[in-house]
């Protein structure tokens, strides 16, 4: 066996895509950082799952709650349909979850427009003080350990992550819209 770039075991049979000039990590960066960022995913999803399942609420719920949470703290409308285009559900499976998070005293719904046929969502009170609860322990744990870094090594971390962030939509779009060949 070999080792792929990302330092996992390629089987010698494997067929690997041809990778373009400058697609990899130059050579001498630390190739464990993709598998450090792949585990901190995982144990996020972990914890989510974790939190959320002592609360009754699926990982679906707060991702939901979360972007309503974005989009109102930047001061923009959150109606089904964002939550549909963010979450990639399907309209039956937002329908769902807007009813769901409705019931268990989540978020309200509102009526907007002259028409009122559109409906913007918000969290109510309660989702607040349900998601400090859940997420508090979390952010102590991360706080202490932010607080081991400097503010250059932090500031060059915040870079970093929003790079790969970028990376990684880049990736889901090009995998949502492949190039035909």
């Amino acid at each position: 066996m070999s080792e792929s770039w990302d330092g996992s075991a390629t089987p010698p049979e494997a067929e690997l895509p041809v990778v373009p000039e400058g697609a990899l990590p130059p050579s001498g960066a630390p190739q464990d950082l993709v598998r450090l960022l792949q585990d901190f995913t995982l144990e996020a999803n972990h914890y989510v799952d974790a939190a959320g399942g002592r609360n009754d609420m699926h990982r679906t719920d707060l991702n939901a709650l979360a972007v309503i949470m974005r989009h109102s703290a930047a001061g923009r409308v959150v109606t089904p349909g964002v939550l549909r285009s963010e979450l990639r559900l399907s309209s039956p499976a937002t329908t769902a979850l807007v009813d769901r998070l409705h019931a268990s005293g989540h978020l309200t719904r509102e009526r907007l427009g002259s028409d009122r046929r559109q409906v913007q969502l918000r969290m109510t009170p309660k989702a607040y003080r349900d998601g400090s609860t859940m997420f508090l322990p979390l952010a102590i744990r991360m706080g202490k350990a932010m607080g081991t870094y400097s503010t250059e090594e932090l500031d060059l971390v915040r870079r970093f992550m929003a790079d790969m962030i970028e990376a990684t939509i880049e990736a889901r779009h090009e995998a949502s819209h492949p190039e035909p060949n």
